[in-house]
């Protein structure tokens, strides 16, 4: 069986390298886009790449500055295209260059936030070859930022394919499961932003932007562990509604969610850090508005609620949102004595209330609350880097901790 068993991955060893080397020779033999046209529509835009062969593709927008990105493999690009001067509402400045291995990305700067509504390619007919089509349409600024990044692309089915040959040319090897662990994502939400600054400091500190630093500091904290991948639900001065910034953990599907605030009081005196989590009432409240708003359908990963009755679909939604909660207040209980080693902390410091960020159902949740802006020393505190790397590096050994566990 053993021996059996080795005649077989030597066999699949062969085949791959076989297939590798029928790519190669493809992509030697590669076609070419050879022609762009922008299309002006009502509030839309269609791009249409001309090939004189099939490709494999992948379409996103990024910010700093606002672009549509369109990568391609398997395809030359002639830079002709990037003279392109089809007028329309969205699009500017296209540039052409390289891409990881084998690929050329396309770049267009935005005149104005949108949103890829489809991708499609056309076979030839009627006399032209093949075509790959972009839809745009506008958006709000809000929306633009939901969908960025290369996680929310619109792509070919094999362009994430690993049949591409190194540059060394050495043959992929399959990772084991161990391997291949999921890395946990941790999405870090900056409070208030915009148009909102949330609390006044002492000194004249807005809260919005103590918050944002914050939350740089403890992504590029946690950025340092590999098995993280972390997201900030603003990456600017924003404004961003509170159900919306839920709507960001869920849609990257985060395994952590931490809620940056700094708190204000009437008295001055008053200081320490606290950590809160979802109270019962409050995401009893919230699951039944919840499971109504989006009609019972996939609320809780896994679960489809839309073929039950209310009477189990609430039992279901309610035994998600408790194993959520609990979960939740571990994490805070870790946070919580975490900080307490380092920083001055409020006494029972782990918290309780209906934080509307808090109430995601399947998404462990935690509002952290740096201290008091109202508080002349804390404020001081606060706008200093040093003092918020330190708590972010508070921060992360709680994560750490919290992730340990297997059943997270």
């Amino acid at each position: 069986m053993i021996r059996l068993r080795q005649y077989l991955r030597k066999i699949m060893y062969i085949i791959s390298v076989m297939a590798l080397f029928c790519i190669v020779v493809t992509d030697a033999q590669a076609g070419k886009i050879n022609n762009l046209r922008i299309g002006q529509g009502i509030g839309t835009v269609r791009v249409v790449f001309e090939s004189d062969s099939d490709f494999d593709y992948k379409v996103f927008t990024l910010n700093e500055p606002n672009r549509l990105v369109v990568d391609v493999k398997g395809v030359e690009v002639s830079q002709n295209i990037s003279k392109n001067k089809d007028e329309n509402i969205f699009l500017e400045n296209i540039r052409v260059g390289s891409s990881g291995v084998n690929g050329i990305r396309i770049a267009f700067d935005l005149k104005q936030p949108v949103l890829v509504k489809k991708t499609f390619i056309l076979p030839p007919q009627s006399g032209f070859n093949w075509r790959f089509a972009i839809d745009l349409e506008a958006t709000n600024e809000r929306d633009f930022f939901a969908k960025l990044g290369s996680a929310n692309s619109q792509s070919s089915d094999s362009f994430n394919r690993d049949d591409i040959l190194p540059k060394n040319n050495a043959v992929p090897q399959k990772k084991t499961p161990t391997q291949q662990s999921k890395r946990k994502i941790i999405v870090i939400d900056a409070g208030h932003g915009g148009v909102d600054p949330g609390a006044i400091g002492y000194k004249g500190t807005y809260e919005k932007k103590i918050t944002f630093f914050m939350a740089k500091e403890l992504k590029e904290e946690l950025d340092k562990n590999s098995k993280y991948k972390v997201y900030l639900t603003r990456n600017r001065d924003l404004f961003i509604p509170l159900r919306d910034r839920v709507k960001i953990a869920r849609k990257y599907d985060a395994d952590l969610f931490i809620s940056i605030h700094a708190d204000s009081a009437k008295n001055r005196k008053a200081k320490g850090l606290s950590v809160y989590t979802l109270s019962e009432t409050a995401s009893d409240k919230e699951a039944e508005a919840l499971a109504e708003k989006e009609n019972k359908a996939d609320i809780v990963a896994g679960l489809n609620f839309a073929d039950h009755t209310k009477e189990v679909s609430d039992i279901l939604l309610s035994l998600a949102q408790r194993e959520t909660n609990n979960s939740s207040s571990e994490f805070a209980n870790i946070l919580s004595s975490e900080m307490s080693k380092i920083v001055k902390t409020v006494s029972n410091t782990h918290r309780f209330a209906g934080f509307a960020v808090l109430k995601a159902p399947d998404v462990p949740s935690v509002l952290l609350e740096l201290g008091y802006l109202s508080n002349p020393d804390e404020e001081k505190l606060l706008r200093q880097e040093k003092y918020r790397k330190k708590l972010a590096k508070a921060t992360v050994k709680a994560v750490n901790k919290f992730f340990q566990d297997p059943k997270h």
